[in-house]
């Protein structure tokens, strides 16, 4: 039995519905949706249909746009011998927001994992093999995880006989971390990863 009003019901189901959203958090996100000024929750509503019909992904990369080819990929000035390959669109984002990389980038789609039916044909493998042509480097920037882990030495694999330089971000211990609550596997990559200091 419901305590909510249909139209509440269905507004707390739907958000609930979100990654990270649990039925407290939609609860307190459909009441405040509901205290705000009509036009400001039309605007809200306005912004998210929006943005379902317009975004798409890039033909040539994965990344979000509102265009056939993003931003990135159409920009003369990155070094297109180098694409550094992520999981999703949101680390090519992250990756913007340092401002560290001038190449391009290739989004897989996600990362290999069996117990969840996700094998090489799920992701966009082939789109990254019909890219390398003049590529010099490939970076593999997934997430440090098991499903990252594997993503990376399935490509390492297969791009190293192809004479491409196959380099991997580095791990460990974030600038300003405290080495007592630094699990096991970050100090890990942390010590494979320390380099000579000069």
């Amino acid at each position: 039995m419901s305590y909510y009003i249909e139209p509440l019901s269905l507004l707390v189901e739907q958000l609930a519905k979100l990654p990270g959203i649990g039925g407290k958090t939609a609860q307190r996100l459909a009441y405040h949706i509901l205290t705000l000024p009509k036009e400001q929750a039309r605007a809200l509503a306005d912004a998210i249909a929006s943005a379902s019909e317009k975004v798409r992904f890039c033909r040539i990369c994965g990344n979000m746009t509102d265009q056939e080819v993003c931003s990135i990929c159409t920009d003369p000035t990155r070094d297109s011998q180098m694409i550094c390959v992520v999981r999703d669109a949101r680390d090519i984002m992250s990756m913007e927001r340092a401002r560290i990389y001038r190449g391009l980038y290739h989004v897989l789609g996600g990362t290999l994992s069996p117990m969840d039916g996700i094998g090489p044909d799920q992701l966009r493998i082939k789109e990254l093999l019909s890219r390398l042509d003049g590529v010099k480097e490939v970076v593999l920037a997934t997430n440090p995880d098991v499903e990252g882990e594997a993503t990376a030495v399935y490509l390492f694999r297969l791009l190293q006989p192809m004479g491409i330089r196959v380099s991997r971000i580095a791990h460990g211990v974030p600038v300003g971390g405290d080495l007592e609550y630094t699990d096991d596997v970050t100090l890990q990559k942390a010590m494979e990863g320390r380099r000579e200091m000069v």
